[in-house]
């Protein structure tokens, strides 16, 4: 199980929008592509009052659906999410992979 997380650290003034905006639209047309069997919205504790960071993780089978969705779907879901909340975010992206079935 391969988990591609999106890590985000928004400005406290877009915070409310952004989630509303994420839970609504971003991540119901991520998980429209088929290539993510599930996700997470998790939000990091911290003490910064400025800025409030989000990791988001989507969970699929392997390499091969997340080259697919990397070539194919994500390019115009960035642009999205960059046209929409340019200059008040910033965000990185990295991969995991799930090695133990327990918690």
């Amino acid at each position: 199980m391969i988990i591609y997380n999106v890590t985000i650290q928004l400005d406290q003034a877009i915070v409310s929008d952004w989630l509303d905006w994420m839970k609504k639209i971003h991540i119901p047309e991520v998980m429209e592509t088929g290539m993510f069997l599930n996700y997470r919205l998790l939000r990091l504790m911290d003490d910064n009052p400025a800025v409030t960071t989000y990791a988001v993780q989507y969970e699929c089978l392997g390499m091969d659906q997340l080259n697919q969705y990397q070539a194919h779907h994500a390019p115009a879901l960035q642009v999205a999410h960059r046209d929409r909340y340019e200059g008040q975010f910033v965000a990185f992206r990295t991969l995991l992979e799930h090695v133990d079935g327990s918690l």
